[in-house]
């Protein structure tokens, strides 16, 4: 499995959630990515496409 790239957009600000508003990643997310398998990895995708998905 390839590694999956980094959903960063170079957008960072954390809202009142701590939830990136720029790659839509949780603070925990953010700082466990460096170390996370590729399959934490592509959780994380999924996660983040999921709350991209939700009304602000």
């Amino acid at each position: 499995m390839q590694t999956p790239a980094s959903p960063c957009v170079s957008n960072c600000c954390l809202n009142e959630k701590d939830i990136c508003t720029g790659c839509f990643r949780s603070l925990s997310e953010i700082k466990e990515w460096s170390q996370a398998s590729a399959v934490r990895k592509e959780s994380i995708i999924i996660s983040t496409k999921q709350r991209r998905a939700q009304p602000l």
